[in-house]
């Protein structure tokens, strides 16, 4: 599934394509794709609508809409595993496995492109009400050590599941959680409650790294699927130190990285950088 840095960047390269357009028509392939949502009713809150931003929360690519230079909502995307956006020349029909297709007012059409149909497109009255529930984001100014250590410290969880919680910090997948523990050299399953403020300060170091750098190479590429707007690759999968390479030496200290299931995760991890936590007492 696109994580944080794989929809940053579809958000910034799609930006320039749609923001300013106006939508004059849509075209909806698969009904699920609107999250409950009829036909009518998606085209009655979005035909004629200016697409004022395009902005990102989480995994989730918000297009906010005006109508007449008031606020009229917003179109809420999330790709999941095998949802792609991208901008062309509108034709009389869309292509296979479009699920969502909408004319502008320059003769072009944003479509929303799902092979799975796993992913979303809702309109939704107040997006900021519809992504309350979501955790700060990490590349924030606002997110700092001390934010971090002091949500750590009062959680029971182990760090892998409670990283992958959007409720807990937005934006995090199986592949950034994975490499970010390793940078930091805390193990997948120490208890939150146990890191000390310097290790929360590398765990902190280590998320916004490697995002940015992840972001700067357009994400990663990991399977057939993600795809930028212009249909290429990201370039991040390069850089992966521990995700997917399983049975390899560890590129800090040789040993072998393993694989194993930690919260109905793969997790991947070097056992001599991340130590394993010590048991319980008794």
């Amino acid at each position: 599934m696109p994580e944080l840095p794989e929809v940053e960047t579809v958000t910034r390269l799609i930006r320039p394509s749609v923001a300013g357009r106006t939508i004059t028509g849509t075209y909806v392939g698969w009904l699920r794709t609107l999250g409950g949502s009829t036909k009518p009713a998606f085209r009655r809150a979005v035909s004629g609508c200016c697409i004022a931003t395009v902005r990102r929360r989480a995994k989730h690519i918000l297009f906010d809409l005006e109508r007449d230079g008031k606020a009229a909502g917003a179109l809420a995307v999330h790709l999941r595993m095998t949802g792609r956006l991208y901008v062309e020349r509108r034709g009389d029909t869309p292509a296979a496995h479009v699920r969502v297709a909408l004319d502008l007012d320059d003769g072009k059409s944003l479509q929303f492109h799902d092979v799975r149909k796993f992913g979303r497109c809702v309109f939704v009255k107040d997006p900021d009400a519809f992504l309350a529930h979501l955790g700060p984001e990490p590349l924030e100014s606002g997110f700092t050590t001390q934010v971090l250590w002091n949500a750590l410290r009062v959680r029971r969880r182990q760090l892998k599941p409670l990283l992958l919680d959007q409720d807990f910090l937005a934006g995090l997948g199986n592949i950034y959680v994975d490499e970010a523990l390793h940078a930091a050299r805390l193990h997948p399953e120490r208890r939150a409650n146990t890191l000390r403020k310097p290790d929360a300060a590398r765990l902190h170091t280590a998320i916004q790294r490697i995002l940015r750098a992840a972001i700067e190479r357009q994400g990663a590429s990991f399977d057939t699927f993600y795809r930028t707007p212009e249909g290429q690759p990201g370039d991040y999968q390069h850089e992966f130190q521990v995700y997917s390479k399983t049975g390899q030496p560890c590129p800090r200290c040789g040993a072998t990285i393993r694989r194993w299931v930690v919260g109905q995760r793969g997790t991947h991890a070097c056992l001599r950088c991340q130590r394993p936590p010590r048991p319980p007492a008794g």
